[in-house]
């Protein structure tokens, strides 16, 4: 007896379901980059064990949201060919279980975050997730400003990590937020750009999806890429930053600026596709360069006690 090609496919496991319930991927960078924002953070009682916990609340507060997310559009995610399989929207895990588990990450993440690092940490945790669920995540329906919104819950996790750390935002933790910030544009511009027909599919309102809106997303990308390369100089021209970050900032944020500019020329499958691998080289390794940079002093807290401010 044959079966039709969509009945072989074989059901992703509970593991892989739960790595595509909390977005594993987008996980790890909420780790890095809320560990990177702590290892910066001034604290007369810093630890290693302090920062590594203070990125482990802020994960699972994003994992939360994603939950949230899931949940909230299981709807659309079955319109979509890039969504469709996600375990809610594929009827594999029950919304009510989903929205359970996702309600006691959330509740977990903010009284953790506050009971070990102060209510500071923690309504900013808080804000954040209300921020992601229950704005940018409807909005996205409406307007095509839900990017500019989501972009803010985007690049919290730098400024959370650091927030838990030192108790106040200001400083790194303000220079971090504005680079994920910024870099997100052209990032998702891409990723829209490539998808726009599923978003179309899905209901959901992006620009690229607009009417002349490839063009549009695509410009959106470059000048974004523009504001960036200034917004990566900030820690050098504060002083918090030295030549190792300064040079490595520079040269990547070029490269990400040359692949938004042909992306901007030429809007079309390959261009956006080398801008999307682009910002994912770009970000981590900014990020690498702050810890590795001797002037911010991440290094020497990681134990490498030879290296200190200059």
């Amino acid at each position: 007896m044959t079966h039709p090609r969509s009945e072989l496919v074989t059901a992703p496991g509970f593991a892989a379901d739960v790595a595509t319930l909390f977005k594993a991927r987008i996980a790890v960078f909420v780790f890095v980059a809320a560990l990177v924002g702590g290892l910066v953070a001034p604290a007369t009682d810093f630890t290693l064990a302090r920062v590594l916990e203070a990125a482990a609340w802020v994960t699972v507060s994003a994992a939360a949201a994603s939950a949230f997310n899931q949940v909230l559009e299981r709807d659309t995610d079955r319109l979509m060919q890039r969504t469709r399989n996600r375990p809610v929207a594929a009827g594999r895990m029950a919304p009510r279980d989903v929205l359970l588990v996702a309600s006691l990450l959330a509740v977990a993440a903010v009284l953790g975050l506050s009971v070990r690092f102060g209510l500071v940490s923690g309504l900013l945790t808080l804000g954040t997730l209300f921020a992601y669920v229950a704005v940018y995540t409807p909005l996205k329906r409406h307007s095509t400003l839900n990017t500019l919104v989501g972009a803010v819950p985007g690049a919290a996790p730098p400024l959370l990590g650091y927030a838990a750390i030192a108790g106040s935002v200001d400083g790194w933790a303000l220079i971090l937020f504005a680079i994920v910030f910024v870099w997100q544009f052209p990032h998702f511009m891409a990723i829209a750009w490539l998808y726009r027909e599923d978003y179309t599919r899905g209901g959901l309102r992006m620009l690229a999806s607009e009417s002349d809106g490839e063009r549009m997303a695509a410009r959106s990308a470059f000048m974004h890429g523009l504001v960036l390369l200034p917004v990566c100089m900030l820690p050098s021209l504060r002083g918090d930053a030295g030549l190792l970050f300064t040079v490595s900032a520079l040269v990547l944020s070029v490269l990400y600026l040359a692949a938004a500019a042909r992306f901007a020329v030429r809007p079309e499958r390959s261009s956006a596709r080398l801008l999307l691998y682009t910002s994912l080289v770009h970000l981590p390794l900014v990020l690498v360069a702050v810890v590795l940079d001797p002037r911010t002093g991440a290094l020497a807290r990681l134990g490498w006690t030879g290296l200190s401010r200059t």
